[in-house]
């Protein structure tokens, strides 16, 4: 309990503080050449400068135009992505911006960021061993013995979760009350890994993001698959929470925050994968700003 308090402690300070970092549109500069490699931090908020958004297709995929101006990544490249189902997607992201631009509500902006500009620099082996490596702190892995009626309903939720998973990749999962986490058969993990190489590097970074906000990539793969529902999966990704938060209440709009957060940036990215393959052609490429 003490340790979740810290947790939302944290997340209420970062609420009052978000960063402050550089813009992702036209003009925008990349980030500072000695900030350490890692995905982009939604900057700061600021006033919409831009009246319609549209898609064009260029040499490389779709891009999005603010006005007549293209729109760029951090790093200064045009914003290309490889589907038109995801521009439009991108672009509604823009179109929606009332007055102020509120960078963090744009979990696909910054997701195609992140894919075209790569600031950590791995390739597509490393972001599947990342994605892997989740297995030894998987969340629906780690049990506890007491109190009985939180062990009690971690089997309940998670067992057929990590069931279904081990029939549909035909592996062994398991789970564990050590500290030292279960003991992954090394098929396991070739298996998963060899799963994990059919899908395209933009779809990897996507996959890797929600991986890292269930801490699971069992929940990741079974929302994937449409056996889970973004809700199921957050709510089985914060089970430990959510227990007590019924047993002990909940800290007025911190738990709530953490938790509508938690479920937007799981459906971005969730989205994302699927849209990172979307071949459909949209028909309706302008959207003008509403009013």
């Amino acid at each position: 309990m003490w340790r979740s308090c810290l947790r939302l402690r944290d997340a209420g300070r970062r609420l009052l503080n978000r960063p402050r970092g550089s813009f992702t549109a036209s003009e925008g500069s990349g980030p500072s050449p000695s900030t350490p490699a890692r995905a982009y931090a939604p900057p700061a908020e600021r006033k919409r400068f831009y009246q319609n958004v549209s898609i064009a297709q260029g040499e490389g995929g779709f891009e999005i135009n603010l006005d007549h101006r293209k729109l760029r990544t951090p790093g200064a490249k045009i914003f290309t992505v490889p589907s038109e189902a995801l521009a439009v997607a991108v672009a509604t992201e823009w179109d929606s911006q009332q007055d102020t631009i509120r960078p963090y509500t744009m979990h696909l902006t910054t997701l195609c960021n992140t894919a075209l500009d790569n600031p950590t620099q791995r390739d597509k082996d490393q972001l599947i061993r990342a994605a892997v490596k989740f297995l030894d702190t998987d969340t629906i892995c780690y049990r506890v013995e007491e109190p009985e009626a939180l062990a009690e309903l971690q089997r309940r939720e998670w067992d057929p979760v990590a069931e279904w998973a081990e029939r549909r990749y035909s592996v062994e999962i398991g789970s564990s009350t050590s500290i030292l986490g279960p003991s992954i058969p090394a098929r396991t993990r070739e298996v998963l890994a060899s799963h994990l190489a059919s899908y395209s590097m933009w779809a990897l970074q996507g996959i890797e993001f929600v991986v890292t906000q269930l801490k699971s990539i069992v929940l990741t793969l079974s929302l994937l698959d449409r056996h889970l529902t973004v809700e199921q999966a957050v709510l089985l990704s914060r089970l430990e929470e959510e227990y007590q938060i019924q047993k002990w209440g909940s800290i007025e709009w911190a738990h709530d925050y953490e938790r509508q957060e938690l479920r937007a940036r799981t459906a971005a990215g969730t989205l994302f994968v699927h849209l990172c393959s979307e071949s459909t052609t949209v028909k309706h490429k302008l959207l003008q700003a509403s009013g």
